[in-house]
């Protein structure tokens, strides 16, 4: 490898002092060659990138002898199968990729992260991604119990691998329950206590994420409120910063409708101070992206991003809905117990926590949402959380129908005065 990268968190704030977005793709493939050719496309892309390797689908779920049958057998995967391509071809993809102005991060969505863990310190990796709730209950019917053990384990064994000059980052994912749909309050309280969760088991530098929802102005109200919440609650000395990811939910089928959802996210991040930029490319809601497309993806956001200029340093921010209501539910958490493990697991075990739409056995599926005309994302009902539901909600339980416009009002704006032949 050439000169090691500095530490994630530090490359990423490096950036935001020269005002320079950092933009960062999905991407994941199974051979090692193209994973090396998606990298290095990346880095040379116009723009300050992050590399990504996303992980496969039987690794994330633990199936390690379907993930070497499949390379065996040289099948194509949805991902890098980081744990089973032995550690010198891992190693081999990222020589003189990985280096001191290009850090790789390594992204998965497995509720027990440890062989994920492993295998990328021992490649010279140490940036990832998840938590115990967020790679937990959206994902499976892992017990949530089982996962909060799973990441307890994780965050330790990545906060071991230290290197000499290295700090070790690990993001929180808890900004993106199911995608969509989840009022903010619950994203921005889920991103802050995941991230509490790993400084107490050792982790120095973290980043808190929140996923672009229905409405642009509420979703500047969630970054600032997940800045100030970070930085109140967050340990001192803990390096920390703010991702925001390119709306998670159905996406635009236009070409026009998917570049303007990804021009506004980027628009947003700059506005609100979010410091980096997970994306979505035009091919989003047809199959999985090429690299070009990705690239390509990356420097629209960046061109977008650098449009928008720096903001206007803000007065001090008020304590908005969302502000309120996410601290609400992190102070409830954390009362619950000292021991952040034990105090989450008794939050969804007495819905203090509650996931609307979720179906995971350990979520309480009493809470439910809806887009109000101005579309912003409300609470119809909130079950046993402290917070309030909107009284002027309309308390018809949602039909199916009603839940299909609603998983589709982004994806319908940002094609309504897109041109009319989908891509693909």
């Amino acid at each position: 490898m050439s000169a090691a990268p500095p530490p994630f968190g530090s490359f990423v704030a490096a950036g935001a002092a020269v005002g320079r977005l950092v933009v960062q793709p999905r991407m994941g493939f199974s051979d090692p060659r193209a994973m090396r050719t998606g990298l290095a496309r990346t880095r040379a892309a116009t723009a300050t990138t992050v590399g990504t390797l996303t992980i496969d689908s039987y690794t994330r779920v633990g199936d390690l002898a379907g993930a070497r049958a499949a390379v065996d057998e040289g099948a194509r995967l949805n991902g890098y199968p980081i744990a089973t391509h032995p550690r010198a071809v891992t190693r081999s993809l990222l020589d003189s990729v990985l280096a001191a102005d290009f850090p790789v991060q390594v992204r998965h969505g497995s509720s027990r992260p440890e062989a994920i863990i492993r295998a990328l310190t021992t490649a010279g990796l140490d940036a990832t991604e998840g938590g115990p709730v967020s790679y937990c209950l959206p994902y499976g019917r892992t017990p949530l119990r089982e996962s909060v053990s799973a990441w307890s384990q994780g965050c330790e064994l990545l906060a071991g691998s230290a290197r000499p000059g290295g700090v070790p980052h690990l993001e929180s994912f808890g900004g993106c329950l199911l995608g969509q749909l989840c009022p903010p309050g619950l994203l921005v309280a889920m991103s802050v206590l995941e991230c509490l969760f790993f400084a107490r088991h050792g982790l120095r530098s973290v980043s808190l994420s929140y996923a672009q929802q229905t409405d642009p102005d509420q979703d500047e109200e969630a970054v600032r409120a997940l800045r100030r919440l970070a930085a109140e609650f967050l340990p001192a000395g803990i390096d920390h910063h703010v991702v925001l990811y390119t709306y998670m939910g159905v996406y635009p089928r236009t070409e026009h409708g998917a570049t303007r959802l990804l021009e506004s996210s980027a628009r947003l991040a700059v506005r609100a101070g979010a410091q980096r930029l997970l994306v979505k490319t035009t091919a989003e809601a047809h199959r999985i992206p090429t690299v070009e497309e990705n690239v390509r993806a990356l420097e629209t956001a960046a061109a977008a991003a650098a449009l928008a200029g720096r903001p206007p340093s803000p007065a001090p921010d008020a304590d908005s809905e969302v502000y309120q209501e996410a601290r609400t539910l992190i102070e409830a958490v954390l009362g619950l117990h000292p021991d952040l493990s034990r105090a989450l697991l008794t939050a969804f075990e007495r819905g203090l926590l509650d996931v609307p739409f979720c179906l995971h056995p350990d979520n309480a599926g009493r809470s439910r949402s809806f887009i109000d005309p101005a579309g912003r994302l409300r609470w119809s009902r909130t079950g046993s959380m402290p917070i309030r539901a909107d009284t002027s909600a309309d308390t018809t339980e949602l039909t199916s129908s009603g839940l299909l416009v609603a998983l589709n009002h982004v994806a319908e704006r940002y094609d309504r005065t897109a041109a009319p032949q989908p891509v693909g």
